[in-house]
């Protein structure tokens, strides 16, 4: 350690430590506005300058190392004076227009200039902001005021340091020096992802978020912390409200599993909570028609329908549909509900939807069926395998942390996709498969492994079984047979292999690319195969990590909204478990495994299921093959949706229940990497609208069951009580920081790495698999592979985030991606509506010519219900998991001009 005296106070610190944090250390603050502690130094605006003794020149103690034994003093007469004229200088240059900028309050150049006694600049001159525009309104997202610009490069290191993007930089010389941007073209063609960084680090008020300009004063704001409704990854988000509206969004970066990033939907897609269409009242079919009705009303009618139905039909004539949206705490009481008050064990939700293959494949192979390592230790794998995830798109706060392996560390990225998602950038090999042959070139991974004895031969023999049956196939699958089948060069197969198979750690990244297939399960355990093979798992920066999609899947699968499960995994088939739940609930449990979301809905039409409860989900939009879900949907004798918005599902109800959204409740979410995290309420609910677990209580009471909790801290008591993974967390402890399951007691730390000293099956188990094609393949009436996903501007259904002006402005509308080589020869031209036509339906489309795709494949985002992709998706099941085969089917397209 350094020992150093600051203003007659000794630090103490690690060598390389700059003086400006040794202060800190201290507690004594050093002003500073170019520096950020997020970005690195570059000490141009001399605002922190320090003596140093024995130095001539004052130091930048942003940039200075601390020396032993070394004397500074940051508060001398010298120091003051040079400080006070480098704000003159800066101000010299800036707009003083305090009194209406958005920033007072928080801008770092108006405390010192107060701090300092500064109304006005000595200097006068040429101003360099009258050589330019004066705003720069092109981005929908936020303005650039270049008055107010003090060029201290906090934006271009954040843009280019943290984010690795590079869509900002300096430009001009002299007067004419300004801050460039990519922002000029549209969005979409630009690098800039809008992520809203930039705004994050700008000390002044050069930069504003749109819907925030005028919307009030810093001091008005009131602010809370909570986590982010999108994406599986859990950010920190800040919420700003002046008298309970949303006015901003910011996150920090103390003990986040963001570190301070935000992506453009958690930045700037949030204002939907806002939005005139939430629901605030019941509504009651009458005549055809839905109408306000109150909650007495609403309720009984609910109340009375679903006693009336499981009389006369039975409790397996009904079904309920839970949320991943929706709090730990309300999806236990949600499938309590189902459970304990209707009968019956069919409830579900839509990890079915998603990683139901994650599930039976993970757990059928470790014991355990979730991501295996923290986020935060991707950036320091030496070798990452990413495939079937557009992680940069859909989970972009981890993608930048791939990026950081990448750029940082100089990690071995190795991409597996179909299509030339932007991390192909960043790669060292790209195996670009033919959709739906993802067994074939794993095994032809662990072929080569094998072939070249790159195996972890004592990780295997003391740690699993059934390696025999498993290398007596894989050893099949040679390099050009893989190509065979998936398209992949041999070598590009052969220098992969060795990257993962050499790396002293290598981490394993997939999503839904992977699950969404009638061989999903195959897909998961040959990825499992993999890491155990190389020995690849149970130490920091390995893994096999599946991404989930919505923010809460996790937590839902955990609480048990799944139907063949109780909270924990626990089997509904197990008598001991069944008994458990029947003491603890006080009511009769059926131990007959429920039915899935697809049988469920499927099971309406065929007259099996009379009645559906659907809590914050959308299945019209969400599952395959839309036209029989409309069919499905239609044959119900009662519907119930209970909502933040009237969705497309919502059109069908017989009685809608306006939901409170995240931010108007407490509770937890459970993250992608097994973390549970605490929310906390920061504005009311619009109107009548109530919180999901309060609804849920006053009906299983009405229904026979009755349900009495005074909070949502209350019932995840119960639920650790009821659930051994989640035994030691409690909104208390919560509080603190945030725990990732197992975590058994209360004294448990929880557990950041899965399977250390052995799986949770005990054995890892090797399963033998053999490749099997897609269930639907191209032929000649429908010639094209479709395949579809998410985009970077859009969520899901776009319940949410097509009700955010500015996310809506850059993507507005449905597409479908072709080859270029495919578009010349059908004469389709960049823009031209398409007609895309499978055996299950059809839609019109706007071309997007690009060769992301590869010729003879076509995708399509599903966020849009003018160009609904699953319209067109196959409804055929794995048979495992019986998560549908959104990933491949066949269509045919052509022109619609």
């Amino acid at each position: 350690m350094l020992k150093l005296t600051i203003d007659g106070k000794e630090a103490r610190v690690r060598p390389g430590v700059t003086i400006y944090w040794a202060a800190k250390s201290l507690g004594i603050e050093v002003p500073h506005l170019c520096y950020g502690e997020d970005v690195p130094a570059i000490s141009s605006c001399r605002l922190c300058v320090v003596e140093v003794e024995g130095q001539k020149n004052l130091a930048a103690s942003c940039s200075h190392p601390a020396a032993d034994g070394m004397v500074v003093r940051t508060n001398t007469e010298r120091v003051l004076k040079a400080r006070r004229m480098n704000l003159e200088l800066i101000l010299s240059d800036h707009s003083v227009e305090c009194i209406t900028c958005d920033k007072s309050g928080s801008c770092a150049l108006e405390r010192y200039a107060y701090e300092f006694g500064l109304k006005e600049s000595r200097f006068t001159g040429p101003h360099r902001a009258r050589n330019l525009h004066k705003l720069d309104r092109e981005n929908p997202f936020f303005e650039r005021d270049y008055n107010k610009c003090i060029l201290c490069g906090r934006c271009v290191l954040a843009c280019g340091e943290l984010q690795f993007d590079s869509a900002i930089d300096y430009a001009g010389r002299g007067f004419k020096a300004h801050i460039a941007t990519a922002f000029h073209r549209p969005l979409v063609e630009s690098t800039c992802e809008a992520c809203g960084r930039c705004i994050s680090v700008c000390p002044v008020g050069a930069l504003t978020e749109r819907a925030r300009l005028g919307a009030g004063r810093e001091w008005e704001l009131e602010a809370a912390s909570t986590i982010c409704p999108y994406c599986g990854v859990g950010c920190a988000v800040d919420l700003h409200t002046k008298k309970g509206r949303l006015v901003k969004t910011t996150t920090h970066s103390q003990d986040t599993v963001n570190r301070g990033n935000l992506c453009v939907k958690g930045k700037f897609g949030l204002y939907y909570l806002d939005h005139p269409e939430r629901l605030a009242t019941p509504l009651i079919r009458r005549d055809g028609k839905l109408e306000p009705a109150s909650w007495e009303e609403a309720l009984s009618l609910v109340a009375r329908r679903l006693a009336e139905i499981k009389a006369q039909h039975g409790p397996g004539a009904l079904g309920g549909l839970s949320s991943a949206k929706c709090t730990n705490e309300e999806n236990y009481l949600f499938q309590r509900f189902v459970r304990a008050a209707l009968g019956t064990n069919n409830v579900d939700h839509c990890a079915r939807l998603c990683h139901a293959s994650t599930v039976t494949g993970l757990a059928k192979a470790f014991g355990s069926g979730a991501m295996t390592n923290p986020i935060s230790e991707l950036r320091f794998a030496d070798c990452i395998l990413v495939t079937g995830s557009n992680t940069t798109e859909a989970h972009p706060v981890i993608g930048l942390e791939i990026r950081a392996a990448v750029k940082k560390n100089g990690a071995a990225l190795i991409v597996a996709d179909p299509r030339e998602i932007d991390l192909v950038r960043y790669a060292r090999v790209w195996l670009r498969q033919r959709s739906g042959t993802d067994v074939a070139l794993f095994n032809g991974l662990m072929q080569v492994i094998l072939a070249e004895n790159l195996t972890n031969k004592k990780f295997i023999a003391k740690r699993t079984e059934d390696f025999e049956k498993f290398q007596a196939v894989a050893r099949q699958y040679t390099p050009e047979r893989v190509q065979s089948i998936t398209g992949v060069d041999p070598e590009k197969l052969r220098q992969a292999a060795r990257l993962y198979a050499g790396a002293a750690t290598a981490s394993i990244v997939y999503s839904m690319g992977i699950t969404q297939h009638t061989t999903g399960t195959d897909n998961v355990l040959t990825l499992a195969n993999l890491a155990m093979l190389t020995g690849q798992i149970g130490r920091r920066s390995t893994g096999v990590n599946p991404l989930r999609g919505q923010n809460n899947v996790q937590g839902a699968c955990d609480v048990g909204a799944l139907p063949n499960v109780y909270p924990g995994y626990q089997p509904v088939a197990n008598p001991d478990a069944r008994e458990k739940f029947q003491k603890a609930w006080q009511a009769e449990l059926s131990g007959e495994p429920g039915l899935t979301v697809v049988e469920m809905l499927h099971g309406a039409s065929e007259g099996r299921i009379k009645a559906l409860y659907i809590m914050g989900e959308n299945p019209f939009l969400s599952d395959p093959n839309q036209n029989r879900v409309k069919l499905d949907l239609a044959s119900l004798e009662f519907l119930v949706v209970q909502d933040i918005f009237l969705s497309e599902t919502a059109r069908f109800a017989h009685v809608v229940l306006p939901a409170a959204a995240f931010a108007e409740k407490d509770g937890t979410f459970t993250n992608t990497e097994r973390k549970v995290q605490l929310l906390r309420q920061a504005k009311m609910p619009p109107g009548e609208a109530r919180a999901d677990w309060r609804i849920l209580c006053e009906l299983s009471t009405r229904l026979g069951h009755p349900l009495s909790y005074q909070s949502s801290s209350e019932i995840m008591d119960e639920l650790a009580r009821l659930t051994p993974i989640y035994g030691g967390i409690s909104h208390r402890r919560l509080e603190k920081r945030a725990l990732a399951w197992p975590c058994p007691d209360a004294e448990h730390p929880g557990t950041p790495v899965l399977h250390t000293g052995m799986f949770s099956r005990g054995k890892g188990l090797f399963t033998a698999v053999e490749y099997v094609p897609p269930a639907e393949e191209p032929d000649q009436d429908y010639p094209f592979l479709l395949t579809t996903g998410r985009i970077l501007y859009h969520y899901h259904t776009g319940t949410m985030s097509r009700r955010v002006q500015s996310l809506d402005a850059v993507r507005p509308d449905g597409f479908v991606e072709v080859n270029p080589e495919d578009a010349r020869a059908l004469g389709i031209t960049e823009g031209t509506m398409c007609l895309v036509s499978s055996r299950r339906g059809k839609v019109t489309a706007r071309a997007v010519l690009t060769p992301r795709s590869r010729p003879g494949s076509v995708f399509m985002a599903f966020h849009f219900a003018e160009a609904a992709a699953n319209l067109l998706t196959n409804d055929a099941l794995d048979p495992v998991a019986k998560i549908p085969e959104f990933k491949v089917c066949a269509v045919r397209l052509a022109p619609t001009g």
